[in-house]
């Protein structure tokens, strides 16, 4: 073979190399990994098969609604308006600044921080960006309207079910999947500080956040800014983003020294 003398790329996961695991952690770690990729596609179909078979973002929706004054009564309601939909989103979006400046300052004047250590805030800083923007993105996509805009809830746009099409004369709602729930979603790129080493915290972090997003999101239901299953999509689109980029991170390819082959070569027979 010729003689290769640029520098190689290997893929190859820098958590297993770097982290120092035992095979008992190893394997703990691989299996929470298969876990949550069954997880993530087995999510779609069913969150397909509650909008397509059942009534249950009408029922919460309605449950939410007060059909005597036409209106949702937190619609305006100081907690759901002002505290989650303003106050809690704009702490969030400083938070998620503060990580990014964080990793920017890093790139720019190194610190003294571990591969891990690094990995971990690159992973946060990446998740609080792509989160709310992939999320953000599907959304103008889609045809779903929210619930307010609906001629049941006092609006004047039909109720459509997923995967159906508009009437011809009706705009796209773009409504789902739920883009405040994103602005609290992100959260869930901080259970990467407990990975590789404690994989059950990682786990038990994940679900607090997972659940903080839920009920962020569930607030908006009761404004009727959104069903339910605009918040679960929005809960799956979020780990997948956090999948991709941690994957994408732990195996970008890492530069290699080359083998001068003419100098191994002259060493073997040296």
């Amino acid at each position: 073979m010729r003689a290769n003398m640029s520098s190689k790329h290997r893929w190859s996961s820098k958590l297993s190399s770097k982290a120092g695991l035992s095979l008992a952690a190893q394997e703990q770690w691989r299996q929470t990994c298969t876990g949550i990729a069954l997880t993530l596609l087995i999510t779609p179909f069913l969150l397909s098969l509650i909008a397509l078979v059942t009534d249950w973002d009408l029922q919460l929706a309605d449950s939410a609604f007060n059909f005597t004054t036409n209106t949702f009564p937190l619609r305006h309601a100081w907690l759901t308006e002002e505290f989650n939909h303003v106050i809690l989103k704009r702490v969030l979006t400083v938070a998620a600044v503060g990580f990014l400046l964080l990793v920017i300052w890093d790139f720019i004047s190194p610190r003294k921080w571990s591969w891990i250590r690094r990995f971990q805030f690159r992973v946060v800083a990446l998740s609080a960006i792509s989160i709310p923007a992939a999320i953000s993105l599907i959304k103008l996509q889609s045809d779903s309207h929210c619930p307010w805009d609906l001629q049941r809830y006092g609006g004047t746009e039909p109720y459509v079910r997923l995967f159906e099409s508009l009437p011809a004369e009706v705009s796209a709602g773009q409504c789902m999947p739920a883009g405040h729930a994103s602005s609290a979603l992100w959260l869930i790129s901080l259970s990467i500080f407990f990975v590789p080493y404690r994989v059950k915290s990682a786990v038990s972090s994940l679900v607090i956040f997972m659940t903080l997003g839920l009920v962020v999101g569930w607030m908006q239901q009761l404004r009727g800014a959104h069903f339910m299953t605009h918040t679960l999509w929005s809960m799956w689109i979020s780990l997948v983003t956090l999948t991709i980029i941690v994957l994408a991170l732990d195996r970008w390819p890492e530069r290699q020294p080359a083998v001068n082959q003419a100098n191994l070569t002259k060493g073997q027979h040296g």
